[in-house]
């Protein structure tokens, strides 16, 4: 299922195609070498002919690539996600390319052109021979980078971290990680309330590494703090941190407030009550709301038994538990279910759909001039789905990964 940079043209015709600007009705999108070169509006009517043509079809007679038709359909760009841990039954803190590409190859088959590799608490220098192995893949266009989600978070709110291997974030030990990403370390989730935690905070931030709030005990004021010192993402908001209080407000009213910070959401029915997704958006903005999966080994799979880092979780309906203590660990959701739980139950409007999926996380990473938008000069990163917002295509830099009707 990996791909490469498509050589050549392709053109799509007559779907509605999301823009920043607003939706682009019966488009053409042309994509060239990779990139996307045209959005316009008003498909040739002459080019459709009711059966797509083959992607990647001889020119019509006449010059120019052959089209497909898409009508009906909606283009979306690739969705990117900042907090995925598996997929596929194998996870990224593995310690293998192999398991690593498995991942990969699970979440771009469900539209996730663009992916951080999340690992789970474990021994530094475990963590550290992982940083190596996914560093590679990071160096290769691969992946977007390595967040590193522990060891140096609150034991009142591992979740699904072990405790005995937690540890406060001395800034030496945070350095030793992110040096070990050779340079691909672009996130790093801490509690701040904990001894080091807002000296690391200042080293993350001078690093040019996110500093994200998570798992964490934390105060609204010691949060503010942290804010202050350079945190800018809140790691799965209302997961693992205290309930939002009406006298002790705590990190979720701290993270909400605060425009620097771009929130995380895990939009599966399971981490958040509907109505807590809209209080989040209405806070927030789409502008500052990144769906994520935070998904596990099970992603794209089905129930039974799996490994998250050092240890095991069963999947049950769908729904990822620690065997032992029961609690959430992580999910087993994909970006696409996201999308359209998002559209169709959540009530979202699609351009808000989108930003959370895209661009807000593209802009986060420093990569919106590349990817995050269906924009000419970017990467022909982009997601096909029918009217009812089920995928059928996926392109990633040009090159079908999923191809319509295929």
């Amino acid at each position: 299922m990996r791909d490469s940079p498509r050589k050549g043209s392709t053109v799509l015709t007559g779907a509605r195609v999301v823009q920043p600007a607003g939706t682009v009705e019966d488009a053409r999108l042309t994509v060239a070498d990779g990139r996307i070169v045209s959005v316009a509006p008003g498909s040739d009517a002459a080019e459709r002919s009711g059966a797509a043509p083959e992607v990647g079809a001889a020119p019509r007679d006449g010059g120019g690539p052959a089209a497909t038709d898409l009508s009906g359909h909606w283009i979306v760009p690739g969705f990117v996600d900042v907090h995925v841990h598996g997929g596929g039954g194998a996870s990224f803190s593995g310690g293998t390319h192999e398991q690593a590409r498995t991942v990969l190859d699970t979440h771009r088959g469900h539209g996730t052109t663009t992916m951080l590799a999340s690992t789970v608490t474990g021994d530094l220098d475990d963590l550290a021979r992982q940083a190596g192995v996914l560093a590679e893949l990071a160096e290769d266009g691969e992946l977007a980078g390595i967040h590193f989600e522990g060891p140096f978070i609150s034991p009142h709110r591992c979740g699904a971290h072990q405790p005995g291997l937690l540890r406060d974030p001395a800034p030496a030990d945070v350095r030793k990680l992110v040096e070990a990403g050779r340079g691909q370390t672009r996130m790093l989730t801490l509690a701040p309330e904990l001894p080091g935690g807002l000296d690391s905070v200042r080293l993350l931030a001078d690093s040019g590494v996110i500093a994200a709030v998570g798992h964490t005990d934390s105060s609204y004021d010691a949060v503010r703090e942290a804010v202050e010192a350079g945190a800018t993402v809140a790691t799965h908001l209302f997961n693992a941190m205290p309930a939002l209080g009406h006298r002790s407000p705590g990190p979720i009213a701290a993270l909400l407030e605060d425009e620097r910070v771009t929130v995380e959401l895990i939009n599966d029915g399971v981490h958040l009550h509907p109505a807590v997704l809209q209080l989040a958006f209405r806070s927030a903005g789409a502008g500052r709301v990144a769906f994520i999966t935070d998904a596990m080994g099970a992603a794209g799979m089905g129930d039974g038994r799996y490994p998250l880092g050092p240890m095991e979780v069963d999947v049950r309906d769908g729904v990822a538990r620690l065997v032992d203590g029961g609690s959430i660990a992580g999910s087993t959701l994909t970006l696409d279910t996201a999308f359209r739980r998002a559209v169709t139950g959540d009530g979202m409007p699609v351009a808000d759909a989108v930003e959370a999926l895209s661009a807000t996380p593209a802009k986060l990473l420093g990569a919106y001039d590349r990817i995050g938008s269906l924009e000419p000069g970017k990467d022909a990163d982009l997601v096909v789905l029918d009217a009812r917002f089920a995928l059928v295509g996926v392109m990633r830099k040009g090159a079908w990964i999923v191809t319509p009707g295929g």
